[in-house]
């Protein structure tokens, strides 16, 4: 990430835990910890770098907005906002149906997304699932809904040669974007399907680190850790350019039963701010047509067409392009879908409750779909989203 996008971006890295069991975790965290102390935390970017502060004021309910914060990711799981940034998909439609105008924001991981969206630095984010639901959780359903789903797959546990079952995992030191991130929580719900102990803090059978990904890959590739929970692109950089394995694949573990279709599970949603969307509603329906814009694209797009829209919106966002066979392992793993897989939420939860690292809740308006719907609903036949009784569709 050059300079210039670091300064707009909120990326926090969390290197906690107990003592460390052995040296190599000791040098993950001093890693970790240096390169927060270079970065700075969510919470400082906001404050020190000139990112968007609150609004002071809006206008008038039920008007367009005069402008729209988005957050996203730079990782092809998010390349709806890649592609929709990119092409003017998503400004476009803005701009058409209200006059708003875009503002992007780039994030790490969700955790620090959710924070600026609460704190009112932006107004919608493509997000992973769980910190979706925490922040739901957390305010009592006053925060955020999910409008639309983005992105299913694209996420594996991929480990150092060597490592074939999962009671070799035991003592040894892995890796999740974030703590209490999708695939932190995916993590710590197999390890413990699989009888191995972890804690919130790092501690148990294995040691897990939640760590920026692009640092991630250094310490693999310097031998300081052992495997990552990872998503796409960086599962498939560390198997093509750290020589990782796939231990596990996500997909593997989800049988259909919930989504409708086996494998398939959610990994990025678009979440808008529950006050935005009630002061806004234009802005968010606008928000929608683009977005649904860019999943068609993707969905029609040849793959040369697709790797080059999505490596074009990838260097905009973190400042580089994916190798060829890396960008085409990675969209091979994902599947672009505005349905948000509703009936997958309640075993997020319970998953991010084992780990420890979410507390039991009622998910019940959750979802707020009708306007996803109505956007849909434009072409006919097509498969309109269901709320799996978590909301409204």
């Amino acid at each position: 990430m050059s300079g210039h996008q670091q300064d707009r971006a909120t990326i926090r890295i969390t290197a906690g835990g107990p003592e460390p069991r052995r040296r190599r975790a000791w040098e993950i965290g001093l890693a970790v910890a240096l390169a927060a102390a270079i970065i700075g935390t969510a919470a400082a970017a906001f404050s020190a770098t000139g990112s968007p502060a609150p609004r002071s004021s809006r206008q008038a309910a039920g008007t367009p907005a005069a402008e729209l914060r988005l957050g996203y990711f730079g990782n092809v799981t998010h390349a709806p906002a890649l592609v929709g940034v990119q092409q003017g998909l998503l400004a476009g439609s803005l701009k058409e149906n209200g006059g708003t105008v875009l503002e992007t924001q780039v994030f790490n991981a969700g955790p620090a997304a959710i924070e600026a969206l609460n704190a009112g630095a932006i107004d919608a984010a493509y997000i992973g699932p769980n910190p979706a639901i925490n922040s739901f959780v957390q305010s009592g359903g006053e925060s955020v809904a999910v409008i639309a789903g983005a992105t299913a797959g694209g996420a594996q546990l991929v480990v150092r040669p060597g490592i074939t079952s999962p009671a070799q995992l035991k003592g040894t030191v892995l890796a999740t974007p974030q703590l209490g991130g999708t695939q932190d929580v995916a993590l710590r719900a197999w390890l413990k399907s699989q009888g191995l102990a972890v804690t919130p803090d790092g501690g148990g059978d294995v040691a897990i680190n939640p760590t920026e990904n692009a640092q991630t890959l250094k310490l693999f590739q310097d031998g300081k850790l052992d495997g990552a929970w990872l998503p796409e692109p960086w599962a498939s950089r560390l198997v093509l350019q750290a020589g990782a394995t796939v231990l596990v694949d996500e997909k593997d573990l989800w049988d259909g039963s919930l989504a409708g279709k086996p494998g398939q599970f959610t990994t990025t949603v678009l979440i808008v701010s529950r006050k935005f969307a009630a002061e806004h509603p234009q802005s968010v329906d606008a928000l929608l047509q683009g977005h649904v814009a860019a999943v068609d694209w993707l969905n029609e797009a040849s793959a040369g067409a697709k790797a080059s829209a999505v490596n074009a919106g990838l260097k905009a966002a973190a400042g580089a392009e994916l190798p060829g066979e890396v960008i085409g392992r990675a969209l091979q793993n994902i599947e672009f879908t505005p349905d948000p897989l509703a009936g997958t939420f309640p075993k997020l939860l319970r998953d991010g409750v084992e780990a420890g690292v979410a507390k039991p809740a009622d998910l019940a308006g959750l979802f707020e779909l009708g306007t996803l719907n109505r956007v849909l609903s434009g072409t006919p036949g097509r498969a309109l989203a269901g709320a799996a009784g978590l909301g409204t569709d």
